[in-house]
């Protein structure tokens, strides 16, 4: 598991015993993302947003697994250039009333600005105002960097070219109705996580960040 993967896993956790807990998860852009089989549990529900294709081959594969929970997600299909993501959501039982964890994992980066700007805007206006959006984004390599550029090679490779890195998101955020920002580099969340540092480590470029429009609580 990689280290923004039990980063988000671990703010799934915190607020399925909040103060005020959190029933709607909301995986946007879900891939093959197993997080709703990991943490499924008694009166929360998870949503996989995803275009039609890629959904369909994850549940192809996923009716192959024996004891895997088929079940523990609600699939929505979304073609997010011809479709409302937030319309779809509704259609399945998203209650836009109700405060939700949107996760957005491995997305951004790969997105044109105007892309995240319109997704962000949507979150911001359609969802409960106490909604956090919770995404990773890279930043910009302070100077070359073999392993980055060796990462993006190799993710070109795969057809995924990095279309967005910023090393101050807020701007971007406040722009589009966020008022509470927090972000955490992945070396500060494997800290969190493990209680260790290691200078050698190879994600100095990532950022964990979580956004709402107003305040909430945190792990």
């Amino acid at each position: 598991m990689g280290r923004g993967t039990a980063a988000i896993d671990a703010h799934v956790a915190f607020w399925a015993t909040a103060r005020r807990p959190i029933d709607q998860i909301v995986l946007l852009g879900a891939g093959f993302d197993a997080r709703a089989a990991r943490l499924a549990q008694a009166g929360r529900r998870f949503f996989e947003v995803d275009h039609p294709a890629s959904q369909s081959e994850k549940r192809r594969r996923i009716a192959r697994l024996t004891g895997y929970p088929v079940d523990a997600a609600k699939y929505v299909p979304c073609d997010f250039e011809k479709t409302d993501f937030l319309d779809e959501l509704a259609m399945c039982g998203f209650d836009r009333s109700a405060p939700a964890l949107v996760i957005w994992e491995g997305v951004v980066s790969y997105l044109s600005e105007p892309a995240i700007r319109a997704t962000l805007r949507r979150i911001a206006a359609g969802c409960h105002p106490s909604t956090m959006l919770l995404f990773d984004h890279l930043l910009k390599p302070r100077a070359k960097d073999n392993f980055v550029d060796a990462s993006e090679r190799f993710f070109g490779s795969l057809g995924e070219t990095v279309l967005f890195r910023t090393n101050d998101i807020l701007p971007l955020l406040y722009e589009e109705g966020f008022r509470h920002v927090r972000a955490t580099s992945f070396d500060e969340a494997c800290l969190t996580l493990t209680g260790t540092y290691d200078r050698a480590r190879q994600f100095r470029f990532q950022r964990l960040v979580l956004a709402s429009r107003t305040p909430t609580e945190a792990p």
